[in-house]
């Protein structure tokens, strides 16, 4: 399990444990984390799972494929440093401590 931290573009944090094998959209999706909508339901068809992972954190998670990296295009002001699609990170105890940043809006 990993304790994931999920900042809203107004700055208001959420604290969640999300349990191993689920992904970072789904450990939102299952808190009511506002800011994530997951209109595809993880199978990486749209970007409104869009978030920034925090800096420290960008070289911590798995590497982006390219299904993730092309439908980032479609995500809101997405940042080529920092932007993933949060269906496509899978949660480990590794991750314990993540935190990634949402953007302003999902489209």
């Amino acid at each position: 399990m990993a304790k994931i931290t999920y900042i809203e573009h107004n700055g208001t944090e959420h604290v969640v444990d999300v349990a191993n094998g689920l992904t970072v959209m789904e450990g939102a999706r299952d808190n009511n984390v506002p800011g994530i909508d997951a209109d595809c339901g993880g199978a990486c068809a749209c970007s409104t799972c869009h978030a920034y992972v925090a800096p420290e954190w960008v070289e911590k998670v798995p590497a982006m494929e390219a299904m993730e990296e092309d439908m980032l295009d479609f995500a809101y002001q997405p940042d080529p440093a920092r932007s993933r699609l949060t269906c496509q990170i899978k949660v480990t105890d590794d991750l314990d401590g993540l935190v990634v940043n949402l953007p302003e809006k999902q489209i």
